[in-house]
């Protein structure tokens, strides 16, 4: 019986649509990536924003066409669109014959079963339940590096944000769960472990009485095997003195965070029911450059929020240009149904929001570029994504690199190299977002 299983949306939604796989190739299921020869179709779906969510019914739609022919018996969808939509779904495609929920995706074995028998299966546990993380994941990044998602769901309230109702509140995975899998992962030779969560800071309160992300990198770092350890989705007002001491003198963790910030203005991060003002940011940044100072500081920013002025918008160029972050992505403000920004006056017209999102870019575009030219002549460990045959070269990243958000050092050697492979490199050049080195070291493995 062949599953073909189409993941969409964010890191974390993979790490759920691998934890499916590893379920279903435990129980007998093939895995297949072609559309025509699957007898059963999967889609784990995403809604945050209205791209995905379009993307989402756009991929179900295409599927539901192999439902129709009956070259496939069973069409399946799961993930966030399917938690927020779940009647619109059932009533408008029926060929979709089973829907599973946020917290349901651990019963996908027997979502497969009941639609193979005929059976309409709609699974909606509570949003608040923690899923079974137990099961063994089929890793689809290429190996050599994993997502370890910590926790589930968000507290935060956020008024453009829809997540809390469709991911449920805040909840840990505990401790001895995660270790497991990560050993698990690293046995299947994944060399670096990437934490997310809806956020990461707050990792433990609910099951431990304190934030306990620190506890936890420290026992990540024991685990043999594993080579860098990198943290997304830090809220800056959450940011404690023992987790960046922790960043500072363990090893293994990439001297790399990632502060989702939003936005600079007091006014408008109010607005979005942010905790954190712009005085506060400037503190949280100045103390980690002053204690690691090669750290690379990674922020997202939404442009065009209702009430968004042009003063805020430079108020918040301006603070771009004084922090020169690293790394930084900047979207558009999606109005999201049932939240309250989407009922707030004000809203901004698309073409405002693109424009501003655009300054937003050449602005970083200046500063990456400017960043990259200094980084001529120094030397930094990398690992080995791949080779170009076609340019002859190697694609690495180094510590301050996010694989499929930020960029790339290109390696020019004669050497042989394999996806995986730690060497040190001496950067001779900058190419845009990109880096061009060669091997000043090779490292044992």
């Amino acid at each position: 019986m062949h599953i073909l299983f189409i993941s969409l949306g964010c890191d974390k939604n993979l790490v759920d649509s691998e934890t499916m796989l590893g379920l279903l190739t435990g129980a007998g299921y093939i895995l297949t990536d072609d559309e025509t020869q699957a007898d059963v179709i999967i889609i784990n779906t995403c809604c945050f924003i209205n791209d995905a969510k379009e993307e989402s019914i756009r991929t179900i739609l295409e599927m539901a066409e192999y439902r129709r022919s009956g070259s496939c018996r069973a069409l399946i969808v799961t993930g966030c669109l399917a938690q927020r939509y779940q009647k619109e779904i059932t009533d408008e495609i029926p060929e979709v014959d089973a829907v599973l929920g946020t917290a349901s995706y651990d019963e996908i074995v027997q979502a497969v079963q009941k639609a193979l028998e005929g059976q309409k299966w709609l699974r909606f546990l509570d949003v608040d339940r923690l899923p079974g993380t137990e099961a063994k994941r089929v890793v689809t990044t290429g190996g050599c590096y994993a997502h370890l998602k910590i926790a589930e769901g968000c507290d935060k309230r956020c008024t453009y944000c829809i997540i809390p109702k469709i991911r449920g509140n805040f909840r840990s995975v505990p401790m001895e769960q995660l270790l497991a899998q990560a050993r698990d992962l690293a046995e299947q030779g994944v060399k670096e472990l990437i934490l997310v969560a809806q956020e990461t800071t707050l990792y433990g309160t609910d099951l431990y009485g304190e934030k306990s992300l620190h506890v936890l990198l420290k026992e990540l770092c024991k685990i043999g095997g594993i080579r860098w350890i990198r943290v997304l989705y830090c809220y800056p007002e959450e940011i404690y003195d023992e987790l960046i001491e922790t960043i500072r003198t363990q090893e293994k963790i990439c001297h790399y965070l990632d502060l989702p910030i939003q936005h600079a203005s007091d006014r408008i991060l109010k607005k979005m029911g942010r905790r954190a003002t712009k005085a506060h940011l400037k503190e949280t940044i100045a103390k980690l450059r002053a204690q690691i100072p090669d750290i690379a500081l990674r922020t997202t920013l939404i442009t065009g929020f209702p009430g968004e002025t042009q003063e805020d918008h430079e108020e918040l160029m301006d603070f771009v240009g004084e922090m020169k972050f690293e790394r930084l992505g900047v979207f558009a403000y999606s109005q999201e149904e049932n939240t309250p920004a989407a009922l707030m006056r004000d809203q901004i017209a698309e073409e405002v929001k693109e424009a501003r999102k655009e300054e937003l870019m050449e602005l970083q575009q200046e500063i990456v570029f400017a960043k990259n030219k200094q980084m001529r002549g120094r030397i930094l460990t990398v690992m080995v994504e791949g080779y170009l045959a076609e340019e002859n070269v190697y694609v690495a990243r180094t510590y301050a690199d996010t694989p499929d958000v930020d960029g790339y050092l290109f390696i020019e050697t004669d050497q042989t190299l394999i996806s995986g492979d730690f060497v040190k490199v001496k950067v001779t050049g900058a190419q845009d977002y990109d880096l061009i080195g060669e091997i000043e070291d090779e490292l044992t493995q």
